[in-house]
């Protein structure tokens, strides 16, 4: 992709010094010269760029690659790196067969090859794709990138010439035809096959958005609205069908070319016709019902005068030879020409986002029954082992291994080859995700031979394309001592998760092995790439480095301690000593079932990753050893089915995030207390005094109470500026959760201080300036040099774990600065010129928070802690108390203080989990593991605050009987033989979900000998009775569900069938089987179901269409992209839209140029591009963009993923401000529908659809139903916000401007006058809220008063009364738009240029506040967005 930005955003990823050169030498181009003059910081703006706001850093190998790399180059390389991504397309001209000459943009990094690809998809030249490209008749090579071709410029023509064929070339071309002639039949996407998926945008929007925009009139739109929703869609409606999920795309009507296109029984031409250049013959049946018979030769395709049953090659007569099929075929079947032609220009019509292939393949849990039809390329797929099919690749299996480990060597140093590096790392993971899943599946439907036949099946190992398979059993009792099968079934997740740690930290010359685990059938497979001769060899002699029987043997090898311990710092783990066999200590530096293998091509492999991070003591029972009384009290250590379970990274970054905030807290504490006792003893009263003997005197150290006065005028400007929109990262005390977790909560080191509680509820109040006052008041004089970390830890332990300083803790503690200085000078040098008391305020911190080293803060965990038949040396028994301390600490710090955040950020909206999925992401990102999913619901039960977040537990709930139910469907299905498996699915979900007391029928076999040779056929593995299926009943399901709720959340359930839970938590059926199929991988019939019904089952076996793989895989990341975009967020949020909205582009370009089109992270891109947009004005670029982030999420994610119904409402917007109501409304209606599907009318979001829904409605005066909507928004808000929020205000007053253009003026009083008390209460009677709510109010008496006048005229005089004209407004568009953005949370300021300056002037005050990472993320309250997105004129009302 050509990048079409200025040069900044190219030289950032660089070290910062060049950056400044740059900009200085290159004052020509306007922006980049601006730039670095806006911050007061000076250049700094540079480094902030470079880490997106100093959130994530680079690594430090990274990092230094980058400096060393281009220091010594100084300006030159940096020049270099801009110009190559500056490079700007050119035109060339194509002229092919037939056609035209016309133009193309093309790029000088473009492969010769993308032009090949762009003419086999444009209209006019799809049907051809073997030619070359040819300059001045100098064929051009596909593999030549456009800028080494020489003479090749601006305007050159290239000739399209065709070749001539080759076995190879007319398959390719075969195929190519039928992938036209199926190119908009959606049954590669119901089928989940090729990386097609649905979207249905289309349907909703009567094609692409961009251009019928244009043509409609805007005026005449009003009339011929149909406003009018579905029954189903009404508020309060109980009817959840399921039909409308997958509308019927008009397109899809097939159009039928061919009947059949099928490759000849006569293959391969006899060695006669090979010679007259027969290459292969094809048979087909035209529309017109006229069998043919096809040669594919080298010259072209002709009519041979073959028949079904003889065989004569001879060419007919006319033979119609012709380069391509399709010319061909348009020769002798007019109806195909006819077709063909239409279905192509069909085709093209559509967005190319429709028919792109995504990255990794995403299944439907809903289909039609598509008619199966006769395709022969689909059959040859099915029984060749053709993957990803040799297009490119000479040679018929990949070697995967070889692919993955070439691709992490490329070549790193700048911007243009880490982009081509990464590219590539993401293409083969991709690729080797497709065929590991087709080979997971292969393995386990049967089609694969096992490498050891002879073993039962549960021990069977497969190879297939170069790819290990192994099953999720414990074979050779390997995890016996750890939990058997249960262990065996979470070691590969575990193992995945490692790879995918050790891949992101991507140490040069350490490698790990490409691994995908697939859930299938009730069978875990895990798919790995194979390090090149470990076949050859017993693993015991290849294994240099770990153990293979978990610790009894150890071997170390110095080079992997090298590679390994350049990946421990980031990932947290500490080198230790283990003792082997011999007694003889060990170094290693990660876990010991961690082995290292040198592979034949002499690379360091390192695989069974699945102990990388440590163990979870919540969740495993240790004879002898005490949990910290957090843990205990929440009824901890808990056993749990296998030893395995594990810490999260992102708990273990968030716990030493936790620790480094501590750490410095507390070192400041002593500095400050050294400094006091000095003072006393000085008995100096001035001021500043700090004698310069002790610590040198920072400007940032004022006394206590100076700075508290300072901090507390500063933070009542940012309150004020922000009134309605403070919402704090840490809790108030009228936080219900917090409360109690303030009581819940101590810390391990001291006992617990009453006094102090008061303190650390208030020291966490407001913003982060403001924790200042309270914190110098109450708690300096309450510390002792010896236990300083009593009231600190509490209080950090209770509020604030989520904010992650990274050191702008200046502004919060006196004394931070110093005590910052001081942790550096110390790391940094020997310490020597630092005075001893110094040094002990800095081990004092060590100690206390648990650093294994005494100088500096570094935090790292031994993973071998707790494993069994791990033994330690002696001498480092000290060593090894401090590690289980630290490991008890992090289960503290999991259940006290994450769990609380996580149920915090759900009560003030600023996490707003939809279904499973998006629930599972808000528990993972904290670093929650899904085993506590029963804690948290408990410690929402617990919670004051229930009601406000009875959302948030219907969703547990669901989540936590699907992942039971899909436990137990999981051994269900393993006793399944494959012929009764839909009859057994179907049984499964009429036990799950029907009312009716489900009673198996065993199908009657298709077969009719069904008993006889039952016996003798071939197992599934483990396969037992295969009919013992069909004995479950739904009370005994739903008993199982109840005890395994017990045994695996230890929560208990209190149901028996499904009736009662619908019952008694609000749940529905239609979501609980979303859920479930999701799980499971279930495909069901699209139908309405009749859960209810007593007299018959819900499902029948015709109703079950398909079982999907369940995939796991590693998702490579585009890094330098990543940087851009976060640079891009920093600035909007800083306030600079322009720039911001730069950067994000050239994220945008650099995605597209590693993921390729569609990516998650794109859609991010896309969306956040068109709100900016839309804030700069630009609607109908906001439309367009929002369109493709609807059209991806769709294809992505999936039709009804919480995201796509987010993305749904925001293009939603957009229409409505160019002015297509319809549209916006088609839209709006889909996404209540998704939403009433995904998690039913009770969620806080639904509030914001309805008001939008409303207000729509409002617009095109369709009074009756906007109330509907709108006073459902305003339950909503009044159950989730609470009565008094500002929300509850402006949803009242949303509702009385309806009932005021419904001239009902008592009823609009009375709800302006609710708003108006809120307002008065909330923000008081100055504020301009309430004067507005005032002024309003009196408009309506003023009206009101008119009406009744009016009336009692009438009344007393008849008909003859004079009446005067009363004003009926209807709402003007305007206004409806400026209502639609406040409640979106776009709020446009009209400023003056004074106003500007103050602004600006307010930002970067904040900024300075905020580098600590939090962002003006967190000053907007719950706007619709996800948090990446939010914006500084987002200000939410609330």
């Amino acid at each position: 992709m050509v990048s079409k930005t200025d040069d900044i955003p190219a030289s950032v990823p660089n070290c910062n010094v060049n950056t400044v050169d740059l900009v200085g030498e290159t004052p020509d181009r306007k922006e980049t010269t601006k730039a670095p003059h806006k911050d007061p910081c000076g250049h700094s703006v540079d480094t902030a760029v470079m880490n997106g706001g100093g959130a994530h850093n680079l690594s430090e190998e990274e990092s230094k690659q980058d400096g060393a790399g281009d220091t010594d180059g100084g300006e030159d390389s940096n020049e270099q790196e801009v110009i190559v991504i500056q490079d700007t397309g050119f035109t060339v001209k194509i002229q092919a067969p037939g056609t035209e000459p016309f133009d193309l943009q093309v790029s000088p990094q473009e492969m010769v090859q993308e032009i090949h690809q762009v003419l086999m998809d444009r209209e006019d030249t799809c049907h051809r794709t073997c030619f070359s490209l040819q300059l001045d008749s100098n064929v051009l090579d596909n593999f030549a990138e456009l800028k080494s071709i020489e003479g090749l410029q601006e305007g050159s023509l290239l000739k399209v010439v065709e070749e001539p064929y080759t076995v190879r070339e007319a398959r390719i071309h075969v195929r190519h035809i039928r992938d036209l002639l199926k190119g908009l039949d959606p049954s590669d996407a119901y089928n989940g096959v090729d990386c097609n998926s649905l979207s249905f945008l289309s349907v909703f929007t009567d094609g692409d958005l961009g251009d019928s925009g244009k043509r409609k009139k805007k005026g005449s739109e009003l009339e011929q609205i149909d406003c009018t929703p579905p029954e189903h869609i009404l508020p309060g409606s109980k009817e959840r069908p399921l039909l409308p999920l997958q509308p019927q795309n008009k397109d899809w009507k097939p159009m039928q070319c061919l009947k059949v296109l099928t490759m000849s029984g006569w293959n391969p031409p006899p060695g006669n016709r090979k010679m007259h250049g027969d290459l292969m013959y094809l048979y087909m049946v035209t529309v017109e019902e006229r069998h043919i018979s096809i040669t594919a030769s080298t010259r072209g395709f002709y009519l041979n005068q073959s028949t079904t049953y003889t065989f004569n090659p001879k060419p007919a007569n006319p033979s119609f030879l012709s380069h391509s099929l399709v010319e061909l075929l348009s020769q002798i079947s007019p109806a195909f020409k006819k077709n063909f032609t239409a279905l192509q220009k069909k085709r093209v019509q559509r967005h190319p986002f429709e028919r792109i292939a995504t990255p990794f393949q995403v299944y439907s849990w809903t289909a039609p029954q598509v008619d199966h039809t006769m395709d022969c390329v689909r059959a040859e797929d099915a029984y060749t082992s053709r993957l990803g099919y040799e297009e490119h690749i000479p040679g018929q299996t990949r070697d995967w291994n070889e692919e993955l480990q070439t691709t992490r060597e490329l070549a790193r140093k700048n911007l243009p080859d880490r982009l081509l590096r990464e590219r590539a790392i993401f293409k083969v993971h991709s690729d080797f995700a497709a065929a590991a899943t087709r080979g997971s599946m292969a393995v386990i439907d049967g089609n694969v031979m096992a490498i050891n036949p002879g073993e039962e099946t549960r021990m069977q190992m497969f190879i297939w394309n170069n790819i290990f398979f192994s099953l999720g059993f414990d074979v050779r009792d390997h995890y016996r001592e750890l939990g058997g099968d249960a262990a065996a079934h979470a070691a590969p997740t575990n193992d995945l998760n490692g790879v995918r740690a050790y891949g992101a930290v991507d140490v040069e010359g350490l490698y790990t092995l490409g691994t995908v685990v697939v859930d299938y059938r009730g069978y875990r497979v895990t798919a790995q790439s194979i390090i090149p001769g470990i076949l050859e060899r017993e693993q015991e002699q290849s294994v240099i480095y770990g153990s293979i029987d978990f610790g009894k043997t150890v071997v170390s090898h110095g080079k992997y301690l090298e590679l390994l311990e350049r990946t421990s710092r980031p990932l947290k783990v500490q080198r230790h000593n283990v003792l082997n066999e011999k007694d003889e200590s060990m170094e290693l530096c990660s876990s010991v079932e961690c082995k290292g293998i040198i592979g034949n091509d002499g690379r360091h492999y390192i695989l069974d990753l699945l102990r990388t991070f440590p163990p979870d003591l919540n969740f495993l029972p240790v004879e002898g050893e005490e949990l910290s009384p957090e843990s205990v009290r929440q009824g901890f250590p808990r056993q749990h089915r296998h030893r395995l379970a594990c810490l999260r990274q992102e708990l273990i970054e968030a716990f030493v995030e936790h620790r480094y905030l501590l750490f410095m807290k507390m070192a400041a504490l002593q500095l400050m207390q050294q400094k006091a006792n000095k003072e006393r003893k000085l008995a100096t009263l001035t001021e500043n005094s700090s004698p310069g003997a002790a610590v040198p005197a920072l400007p940032s150290t004022e006394t206590p109470d100076a700075s508290a006065e300072s901090s507390e005028t500063s933070t009542e400007t940012l309150t004020d500026a922000n009134s309605d929109a403070v919402q704090t990262e840490t809790t108030s005390t009228s936080d219900a959760p917090q409360a109690a977790a303030t009581e819940a909560t101590t810390t391990e080191a001291a006992p617990k201080t009453e006094p102090m509680t008061e303190t650390d509820s208030s020291a966490t109040t407001t913003t982060n300036a403001s924790q200042a006052t309270p914190i110098e008041d109450n708690v300096v004089p309450t510390v002792t040099t010896n236990g300083p970390l009593v009231p600190f830890a509490k209080a950090i332990q209770n509020g604030e774990c989520e904010s992650p300083l990274e050191g702008k803790a200046e502004d919060i503690i006196p004394g931070l600065a110093q005590a910052k200085e001081l942790a550096e000078s110390l790391a940094a040098e020997d310490g020597s010129g630092i005075d001893p008391k110094s040094r002990e305020v800095i081990l004092n911190a060590c100690k206390a928070v648990g650093s294994i080293s005494n100088t500096s803060f570094d935090i790292r965990f031994n993973p071998d802690i707790f494993s069994p038949g791990v033994r330690f040396p002696e001498d480092s028994a000290d060593d090894i108390q401090k590690q289980k301390q630290l490991l008890k600490d992090a289960g503290a710090f999991l259940v006290s203080c994450q769990i609380p955040s996580l149920v915090k950020d759900c009560l003030d909206h600023s996490a707003l989990p939809m279904d499973g999925a998006t629930l599972t992401e808000a528990l993972h990102q904290r670093g929650i593991n899904v085993r506590y999913l029963g804690n948290v619901l408990a410690f929402v039960d617990k919670t004051p605050a229930k009601a406000q977040l009875e959302h948030f537990y219907r969703i547990g709930i669901s989540e936590l009987i699907t992942r039971c139910a899909k436990h137990i469907f999981k051994t269900y299905l393993q006793g399944v033989e494959l012929s009764a498996l839909s009859a057994a699915v179907s049984h499964f979900l009429n036990c799950f979900l029907s009312s009716f007391d489900a009673v198996a029928h065993l199908p009657a076999d298709e077969l009719v000998s069904r008993r006889k040779n039952r016996k003798r056929r071939n197992r599934v593995p483990g396969g037992g009775d295969n009919t013992a299926w069909a004995s479950l009943t739904p009370s005994e399901l739903w008993k199982n569900i109840v005890s395994e709720a017990q045994s695996y959340y230890h929560f208990t359930l209190h149901c028996e069938n499904a009736d009662q839970v619908v019952e008694k938590y609000g749940l529905q059926k239609i979501t609980l089987l979303r859920e479930i199929s999701i799980k499971a991988g279930i495909q069901i019939l699209i139908k309405e179901y009749n859960f209810d019904s007593r007299h018959k089952p819900a499902f029948t076996e015709e109703d079950i269409l398909n079982i999907f793989p369940v995939v796991k895989h590693v998702n490579p990341k585009a890094s330098d992209a990543f940087h851009f975009f976060q640079s891009g967020q920093a600035k909007v949020q800083q306030g600079y839209l322009k720039e911001g909205c730069e950067l994000i582009n050239e994220a945008l370009n650099l995605f597209n140029n590693v993921y390729g089109a569609m990516h998650v992270e794109i859609c991010a891109c896309l969306r956040l591009l068109a709100r900016l947009n839309y804030i700069m004005g630009d609607h109908h670029e906001a439309l367009s963009n929002q369109q493709k982030a609807v059209l991806m999420s769709e294809r992505v994610l999936g039709v009804e993923h919480p995201n796509t119904i987010q993305e749904y409402m925001h293009l939603a917007l957009y229409c409505f401000a160019n002015g297509q109501l319809s549209t916006a409304l088609k839209l709006l209606y889909r996404a209540r529908y998704l939403m009433l599907m995904v998690c039913g009318e009770d969620h806080p979001e639904m509030a914001l659809l309805d008001s939008n829904i409303g207000l729509v409605l409002h617009g095109v005066m369709e009074y009756d139903l906007s109330l509907r909507f709108l006073e459902n928004a305003l339950a909503i808000n009044s159950k989730y916000h609470g009565p008094r929020s500002l929300k509850v205000a402006l949803s009242h007053h949303l509702v009385a401007r309806v009932y005021e253009s419904k001239a009902e003026f008592r009823s609009a009083l009375q709800q302006e006058k609710e708003g108006y008390t809120i307002y008065k209460n909330q923000v008081g009677e100055a504020h301009e809220k309430t004067k507005e709510s005032s002024e309003y109010l009196k408009y309506l008496t003023q009206q009101a008063v008119a009406l009744q006048r009016t009336m009692n005229e009438i009344y007393k005089n008849g008909s003859n009364a004079s009446i005067m004209p009363l004003k009926f407004t209807a709402p003007s568009m305007a206004s409806v738009l400026e209502q639609l953005n406040i409640i979106n949370g776009i709020i446009f300021i009209p400023l003056s240029q004074k106003d500007l300056e103050n602004l600006k002037a307010e930002v970067q005050r904040r900024q300075q506040l905020q580098e600590s990472g939090k962002s003006v993320e967190d000053l907007t309250v719950d706007s619709p967005l996800e948090l990446e997105d939010k914006i500084p004129m987002d200000v939410n009302v609330d």
